[in-house]
Order: C-alpha cells, then structure tokens, then sequence
C-alpha cells in the first residue's frame, strides 16, 4: 500500500539511542530518508544501502526502482515511522526478511516468518543439482527433508511440472508458511506432511531425496549471533558436530530410495569428509560432493545401487 497524500518537503532529523536501536525520521525526501538510513544501518549490516533500499520500499509500498526515479519526492510521516520501525528492528540485528515478510529464492518471492530459516542463495545449488538428475519430460517422486518456508520443493515443482513433490517438516507452524508458499506459486503440486525425517513415511518410496537439514554444531563459534538470536533453533542446530541430522537422514534414506535413487543434502563447508564417509559407510555409490560459487564444499550426493 502507497502511504497517504504527500505534504511539502520537510527537514530530515535523525537521533540514535547509544545502542543504535532507535531512529527517528521526520517527513524528508526519499534521497534524504536513503542516506539517514544507511547510516544508522552501517553498523550492523554488511549492505546497509541495500537494506535501506528494501526497507524504504516495504514501508512505502514502491519497488527500489520507483523510489530511484522520484528521489527527490517528500516522504510523508507515516511511511516516516514505518520505516523508523523498520530500521530499528534491522539495527537490533533481526534478519531482513522478516521484516519485510517474503524472501526471493529460485526468482521465487517466498513469505518468510521467524517459524522458517531465511532462504539462503548457496541453496539454490542444491535445487539446480536435483533438477539435473532427472528432465523436465520425466515424472520422478521427490521428498524433500524439512522443508521449512517450502523452498527448495517449490523451486523443484515449478521446474518439474510432471514430478510428485512431497515435502515434511517436524514444525506445524512452519509447514503453514509453506503451505502459502505452496498455494502461491505451485497449488496443488506440493504434498506437505507433518513428520520428523521419515516418521510418518513409512512404506514410501522416492526416485530423489533432498534436504537442507540443521547441521550447525550447538556451540560453533563461527555463527552470526544474530542468526542464533533471531533464526529458528529448530532449523540450525544438529548436535555436537552439527552432524546429528545428516547421520540420521543418510542412515534411513535408502529404506526410502528406488533402486537407483539418489539422496542430496545441504551440509557446512567443513564437514564434507565426514558427510562422504557416512554416505559410503550407508551402502551409497557414485558420492561427490559439489562446492557453491564461493568454492565452499556445499551439497554431497550419493545414488542407491540399482542392485542391493
């Protein structure tokens, strides 16, 4: 929704409580509400341009694109203080699709609520990797593991029009985002079941298994505090070595896999080589694992013998 009738150009004031939590705008052109803002977010965010770009448009109703071409129009005070509120929740370090409410991911704009981890672009490599496995001519069952906002299922359906995606996740609240999400972009594609792994699976069987399970160690000093203070638990931490859930999935997927059937999973940089022994340890052939774009070990693979 566009904010309210627009008043002449006023002045910009800006004031920062010490700890950065708070910003207060008066009405002021786009150009000056830009500029306040991404000073007010230099301190806590890796883009705060960008940032304040995606805020001012949320709190505006205009795309980044509009608010470019009228820079110089005049902010009125209600989109003023919706975007007060906006960067004050940014500059206490919660993720900014929460704010905003939907994340794109696959070119696919996903409703995002605390419930669900953010979609993360070093994902996508594990949809474009599944999508290889079979053509977009061929009908393929699909499970896809915790499946959270519905992401990385939603992107395989819309790509595989004749698969039959299924996707779990333990938590209600999550599977109702991505029912949305489901209805949004693929109705009717996606079969969402409340199960924790394979629990309520059982007698299934899939061509292709996918997953981006929790795989943080519970005390890994390398994660953002924010992500921990802000991203579900739920979805981030596995354990010790963060390897519980990818022990777990890589044990009982081939009860679930055809013959020839292969399971794709999401894991951290570091824990490639432990991710690849449990994988042979399991019985799977044909194991590689395929770094991101950053040339971070990302996805690791592996195909259930067409004889076993």
């Amino acid at each position: 929704m566009l904010c309210g009738p627009l008043p002449r150009r006023g002045r910009i004031l800006l004031g920062f409580k010490r700890n950065f939590s708070a910003v207060t705008l008066a009405p002021s052109t786009f150009h000056a509400a830009l500029h306040t803002a991404t000073a007010a977010l230099a301190k806590t965010s890796e883009t705060p341009r960008r940032d304040a770009e995606l805020l001012l448009a949320h709190a505006t109703g205009l795309t980044p694109g509009q608010i470019r071409a009228r820079e110089q129009s005049t902010l009125d005070a209600s989109c003023s203080r919706r975007l007060q509120a906006a960067i004050a929740r940014r500059v206490r370090g919660e993720p900014i699709a929460y704010i905003l409410g939907e994340w794109e991911f696959w070119s696919l704009p996903l409703e995002v609520t605390p419930d669900v981890l953010v979609p993360r672009p070093e994902t996508e490599l594990l949809v474009e990797l599944a999508l290889a496995r079979f053509a977009a001519t061929e009908s393929r069952a699909v499970l896809d593991l915790g499946t959270g906002s519905g992401a990385i299922a939603i992107a395989i359906a819309s790509e595989r029009p004749h698969a039959s995606v299924t996707a779990v996740d333990r938590s209600s609240a999550a599977l109702a985002v991505a029912a949305r999400n489901v209805e949004r972009h693929v109705r009717g594609r996606v079969e969402l079941i409340e199960s924790d792994w394979f629990e309520q699976l059982a007698g299934r069987r899939y061509d292709l298994i996918v997953g981006n399970p929790p795989y943080i160690a519970t005390a890994d000093p390398a994660l953002e505090a924010n992500v921990a203070a802000h991203e579900p638990a739920l979805a981030l931490f596995a354990g010790r070595a963060g390897l519980d859930a990818l022990e777990a999935i890589v044990t009982a997927a081939p009860r679930h896999l055809e013959c020839g059937g292969s399971l794709l999973l999401e894991h951290g940089h570091a824990q490639d080589a432990a991710v690849r022994a449990r994988f042979h340890a399991a019985g799977y052939a044909g194991v590689v694992t395929t770094s991101d774009l950053a040339g971070h070990a990302r996805v690791t693979a592996g195909v259930i013998p067409a004889a076993r």
